[in-house]
């Protein structure tokens, strides 16, 4: 039997959106909806949010998850999620798989954090994690110098986007990995499952227009949950 920790990363000083991770979305907590998720999927023993802020501490409780309050060193602008990992991993011994839940990822279904158990432990991978595809094929991209367009690419200008190859990118939800196991490749490398997650439930939520589409987007997908058009939510 395979023992299973969800570790919620949860800083609490968020700048562009003040408050981020328990900032009402759609009438409760934005990081409600990872701890939920995990929660339904049974997939756990023990759900974790690393924080270093008392009221999100408070909110984690509330919804059912362990708070463990990381040092601050592990809180600063700079520190990566793999140290705060690692830290509560410290701690928090015994385990076999460990999955990373973004506290930003209120679209995140658990079909998807199943999907991704079941790959890994029955692969010689050593992580699974949510990708989506790109939206434009990213060899027709430019950047922009001195007023002008530069083509990253421009090999590529004249060929079809049908005829591109596909790329991906990772969806910033969930990072499934074997306790234990060191990376013989890059993590986003040989060594990874890419669980591939449809776009229409993928948004990063980094600015306050990237939050409004993510409101939007969750109301088209779930209009069960909302009363006709006022938006007024009717159940959890």
């Amino acid at each position: 039997m395979h023992k299973c920790i969800a570790i919620i990363p949860a800083r609490g000083g968020s700048k562009r959106i003040p408050k981020k991770n328990i900032k009402p979305f759609h009438g409760k907590p934005l990081i409600a909806y990872s701890i939920e998720v995990a929660q339904k999927s049974g997939l756990f023993e023990k759900i974790v949010v690393s924080t270093d802020d008392e009221a999100i501490a408070k909110v984690a409780k509330q919804y059912g998850a362990e708070v463990l309050k990381r040092p601050k060193a592990l809180a600063d602008d700079f520190t990566g999620t793999g140290a705060v990992v690692e830290h509560a991993l410290g701690i928090y011994t015994g385990y076999d798989f460990c999955c990373t839940i973004y506290a930003t990822a209120p679209l995140l279904q658990e079909r998807y954090l199943k999907e991704g158990f079941e790959k890994l432990k029955s692969s010689d991978a050593v992580m699974a994690f949510s990708v989506t595809s790109m939206p434009f094929p990213i060899q027709r991209t430019f950047k922009l110098k001195d007023g002008r367009c530069e083509m990253f690419t421009p090999e590529y200008f004249a060929t079809r986007s049908q005829d591109l190859e596909e790329a991906y990118q990772d969806a910033g939800q969930f990072y499934w990995e074997k306790i234990g196991v060191e990376m013989r490749d890059i993590a986003f490398g040989s060594d990874s499952i890419p669980i591939v997650l449809p776009r229409h439930l993928v948004q990063d939520i980094d600015t306050m227009e990237d939050w409004k589409r993510a409101e939007l987007m969750y109301q088209v997908l779930f209009p069960d949950k909302f009363d006709g058009l006022d938006g007024v939510k009717i159940h959890e």
